[in-house]
């Protein structure tokens, strides 16, 4: 099957949307479809870059977007070069790229939504945008949601039921990701020191000045304890405060490593004790709680709906409320304290991530596109 698969955030930008849509085609890939993906930025092989992005205060992030009008003549014209059997847009919604793939009428449309917020900028957007929306809606053969939770958002803004938005969920590499004791859980910790790990956006969606406080809590009464801090962002000079604060022996067990390429994080994960993803909100998903759970890592996250769509608490992970550094410490320093119930978590985050393997995913994906192309189940008016 020849795809056109198109991001309306920038390819060349790291980011959710941009992850998923390139492993999605790499996964097609290896099942035998010719795959085009399609987006601003640069191209390359198997992509099209249809000019530069700015970067837009959205959700609580920034994001890059293409503005400039030419870039809907752009998308068209890459569609038609490159013929699709299926399209599919994800976040269609999003200016100017989405629409402008959504209603180019050049082969049957799936579209899939990924975004999720509890109010504020996106959440206004998103009910002015919707006699657009209902008219993108219209013109698809079928519509996904990468959570549950996305799908409610998306259905609200747009008068749509949530089960007019099939569920296929974000995907992960999990051979990429396993450490190289395979399926085996690591030992039980020994006296030689312990690691948290945030990895993140250093934002306030993000959650790192709560990491930051539970990590001072734990320390001040755990001297084998260290605290990794991956990634940058727009908060990298309220980190470097917080870190100041806190007393000297107690900042030389602070790391910041900024951010870090796609092929060390499995390194980076599998050699963490736990990894916290204190967000606030705002998320429809958890990839790197996939991530987390593919490298073996235990995992303490906010209890946010999105999450729970990934890790189960008690199970996969522990959940705790978000904005609350106690809570957050408390439930490192169970991981910490009780090997038993750091396997228990390992062992049953590997068995759960299996499902969101790319290949499972890819498998499913193909099957809307399959509905799509068939001209089954198209969505309503």
């Amino acid at each position: 099957m020849r795809v056109a698969i198109v991001s309306p955030y920038d390819l060349d930008v790291a980011g959710g949307v941009q992850s998923h849509t390139l492993a999605l085609a790499t996964a097609l890939r290896a099942r035998g479809d010719e795959v085009t993906v399609i987006g601003p930025g640069s191209g390359g092989p198997g992509r099209i870059g249809v000019g530069g992005s700015l970067r837009v205060p959205a959700n609580g992030s920034r994001a890059p977007i293409a503005l400039v009008p030419a870039v809907i003549g752009r998308v068209r014209d890459a569609l038609r070069v490159i013929g699709p059997d299926v399209v599919h847009v994800h976040e269609p919604l999003v200016p100017l790229v989405g629409p402008a793939a959504s209603l180019s009428s050049v082969a049957p449309v799936v579209l899939t939504f990924h975004a999720y917020a509890e109010g504020g900028s996106l959440a206004r957007f998103a009910r002015a945008a919707r006699p657009l929306g209902r008219r993108i809606v219209a013109a698809a053969s079928a519509m996904t949601a990468v959570s549950a939770v996305a799908a409610g958002f998306h259905a609200r803004a747009l008068g749509l039921d949530p089960s007019d938005l099939r569920i296929v969920p974000n995907g992960v590499d999990v051979a990429r990701f396993a450490t190289p004791t395979g399926s085996e859980p690591r030992p039980p910790m020994a006296g030689a020191g312990s690691t948290m790990l945030f990895v993140g956006r250093l934002e306030r969606r993000k959650g790192v000045d709560i990491a930051l406080r539970a990590f001072a809590l734990l320390a001040a009464e755990r001297d084998d304890l260290r605290l990794r801090l991956v990634g940058d962002g727009p908060e990298a000079r309220e980190v470097e405060r917080l870190i100041a604060a806190v007393p000297d022996a107690v900042r030389a067990r602070i790391e910041r490593s900024g951010r870090i390429s796609n092929d060390e994080l499995p390194r980076v994960l599998a050699g963490a004790d736990v990894l916290v993803v204190p967000s606030r909100g705002g998320e429809s998903f958890g990839i790197i709680l996939l991530e987390a759970m593919a490298a073996g890592t235990a995992l303490v996250a906010a209890d946010l709906a999105g999450y729970r769509a990934v890790a189960r608490d008690g199970r996969e992970a522990l959940l705790v409320p978000p904005d609350d550094p106690k809570a957050l410490a408390s439930a490192v320093a169970r991981i910490l304290d009780e090997p038993g119930l750091r396997s228990e978590l390992i062992d049953a985050g590997r068995v759960r991530v299996a499902g969101f393997d790319w290949s499972e995913v890819a498998a499913r994906t193909r099957e809307v596109y399959v509905q799509a192309v068939g001209g089954e189940g198209s969505s309503p008016a």
